[in-house]
């Protein structure tokens, strides 16, 4: 395998694993968010970022994908890969003000 295709398999495998574990917090609000009220304050943020990473998750399979396959535009989409892994990033970077 080329350095290329690893290195997208390691984001596709902890955007992956990220996705799995926020959807199990999403049980676990769903489940006790009647008896406490602060998890029903978290619930939208964690709609938030599971969208965000299964969005990166599904980039990131792709772009493994033709990178597999050798596809024409291969190159576009690691451009949107990394374009996401930065805007993602990006996102949850902390503010200094």
């Amino acid at each position: 395998m080329r350095p290329l295709t690893v290195v997208t398999l390691m984001i596709l495998g902890s955007c992956f694993a990220i996705m799995v574990s926020l959807g199990g917090v999403i049980i676990v609000v769903l489940v006790l968010g009647d008896e406490y009220p602060r998890l029903q304050r978290e619930f939208d943020p964690l709609l938030e970022s599971i969208s965000i990473f299964v969005a990166m998750t599904l980039i990131s399979a792709l772009s493994f994908y033709t990178l597999l396959k050798k596809s024409a535009v291969r190159y576009w989409v690691q451009l949107a890969m990394w374009g996401g892994l930065a805007l993602t990033g990006w996102h949850y970077w902390p503010n200094s003000a």
